[in-house]
């Protein structure tokens, strides 16, 4: 877990989400990222919403755009590939324990949803993928990555992580150049994360 505090943006309205997806399509964002971010906290209250510190909330927000941002310059080339991989946290699984049946796989450095929990964000972000014709890997870590894109030849890859982390996948697969898209975390943690099914639906 890259950033050393916590977050929970699952309580703000969808226009909020909306306001930043919108300043991402802006044309010269990066240099106004610091002022796009003050005011999106002002607007929606982040700090009095979330108990943010004001520098942690904009660092928050700053990021999101960024992960936004780099989705729409990979947009083209990410809808023209046709193999495709979706990485997920293993700790967004509905449960940490053993009422969780996922089997780790060593060999492909994943864990195998079993589809044991109808409402887990999890299980619905794999049936979902699935269904559409992706691989999907439910990483214990953002190190996994490279090792399972080494011994595959996909075309496009679409990740589900904190912004940091998102950040710095988008750097490798650049590197690797294969196209990605991001869904960030709108609550981070070591368990329990969450992420948007809606917003991974309209990026795959």
């Amino acid at each position: 877990m890259p950033y050393r505090f916590n977050f929970d943006l699952s309580g703000l309205s969808r226009s909020f989400f909306a306001e930043v997806i919108r300043l991402s399509g802006e044309k010269n964002i990066h240099g106004r990222l610091g002022e796009r971010a003050r005011y999106l906290a002002k607007k929606f209250r982040i700090r009095e919403l979330t108990g943010l510190d004001v520098s942690d909330a904009l660092r928050v927000i700053e990021d999101l755009i960024s992960v936004y941002v780099e989705n729409v310059s990979q947009r083209e080339r990410f809808l023209g590939a046709r193999r495709r991989a979706l990485f997920l946290p293993h700790c967004a699984r509905k449960h940490m324990d053993a009422k969780c049946r996922a089997r780790f796989d060593p060999e492909r450095s994943t864990y195998q949803c079993a589809h044991c929990s109808p409402d887990c964000p999890v299980h619905r972000a794999t049936s979902l993928a699935e269904g559409r014709g992706y691989d999907v890997y439910v990483l214990p870590g953002g190190s996994c990555i490279p090792r399972i894109l080494r011994g595959n030849r996909y075309e496009g890859v679409v990740g589900v992580a904190c912004c940091e982390e998102l950040k710095l996948a988008a750097e490798y697969l650049k590197r690797a150049d294969i196209p990605g898209q991001g869904v960030p975390l709108v609550r981070n943690g070591c368990s329990h994360t969450e992420f948007n099914i809606q917003s991974l639906r309209g990026l795959l």
